[in-house]
């Protein structure tokens, strides 16, 4: 998906920084919403449900003077199914060749069990202990504290010496997404710490993501907007294909169709999803019709199927099927 034409990657000037930057963090602290805010532009799902990512999505930031590959890697967790453990795979895959790792800590919440697993799981992968104890990171590990609009100034200060004597952080770096708060300072940090290197992608193109993806996201994110607390794991999203009609019949007002698979876990659950008199299904479809226009290039139609996968979340087959 690019925000515009696609265009050839110009040539590096000197001391340009280039490189993956893995955005870390338990589940709901706020990563999707501050690769978002970074880039400009929704690239991955924002949502306050746990769990919301579930695969790896690497968002594009460019400036004059640098490149980022932003990767939003699903919260890493004490996982209760499959589909979990999967997730947890995701993020090591994800950790394997990265530059930089932004680790984001929440201002409103204390440092608890799952933010001493994840360092616990940095260290293993980027840092070596030396003989008195001491950890020394190989790559830059960077401390965002998110969600700064929710504290009063004096708790703030106090949770960010906390966070400060957690771990040997290269930076720490506050912020607040939502009100665009100190965005700046958090682009210039993982800027300063990103090695040297070529431009890689064209400095239109926002992400990696296929199409079929990005679509697929946009609906599950729509969906999530509207279920209750059950319904949200149990959620599966497949563009299955984008008929595109040929230049004669685009011409003459043929619009392109996107046929998707909306697959939930019990029967039970299909209703949810449909609401009454479909009108679940006809709110998403109106709340996408433009971001789907744009990204398939065309007018376009939405063409909705809910189908239920059984206990997909643990079963193997259903979750390769489902792109797991």
């Amino acid at each position: 998906m690019t925000t515009g034409p696609r265009s050839s990657v110009p040539s590096t000037p000197a001391g340009y920084r280039s490189g993956f930057t893995a955005v870390v963090g338990r589940p709901n602290v706020g990563k999707s919403t501050l690769i978002n805010a970074l880039i400009g532009t929704q690239v991955a799902i924002a949502s306050s449900r746990p769990e919301t990512t579930r695969k790896a999505i690497r968002g594009i930031l460019t400036t004059p003077g640098a490149q980022l590959v932003l990767v939003d890697t699903p919260g890493i967790h004490r996982p209760r199914t499959l589909l979990g453990r999967r997730l947890n795979d995701v993020v090591d895959e994800s950790l394997a060749d990265v530059d930089e790792v932004a680790f984001l800590l929440p201002a409103d919440q204390e440092i608890g069990p799952g933010d001493r697993m994840i360092l616990s799981r940095l260290r293993t992968a980027f840092a070596r202990r030396t003989e008195d104890g001491k950890f020394v990171w190989r790559i830059p590990l960077i401390a965002i504290v998110t969600k700064i609009d929710e504290l009063a100034r004096p708790r703030l200060v106090d949770r960010l010496l906390e966070i400060q004597s957690f771990a040997d952080f290269t930076e720490i770096v506050p912020v607040s997404a939502l009100k665009r708060d100190n965005l700046d300072e958090v682009r210039r940090v993982l800027v300063e710490h990103m090695p040297e290197g070529p431009q890689m992608y064209p400095s239109d193109q926002i992400s990696e993501e296929r199409p079929e993806e990005t679509i697929a996201e946009l609906i599950r994110g729509a969906f999530l907007e509207d279920l209750d607390d059950e319904l949200p794991h149990s959620l599966a999203v497949v563009v299955d294909s984008i008929e595109r009609p040929d230049s004669e019949d685009a011409a003459h007002g043929e619009k392109a169709r996107v046929f998707v698979s909306v697959y939930v876990e019990r029967d039970s659950q299909k209703p949810i999803i449909i609401g009454h008199g479909a009108e679940h299904l006809v709110r998403v479809k109106r709340r996408l019709r433009t971001p789907i226009n744009r990204i398939v290039g065309m007018r376009s139609v939405l063409e909705l199927h809910v189908k239920v996968a059984k206990s997909w979340q643990s079963d193997p087959k259903k979750l390769d099927r489902l792109g797991f």
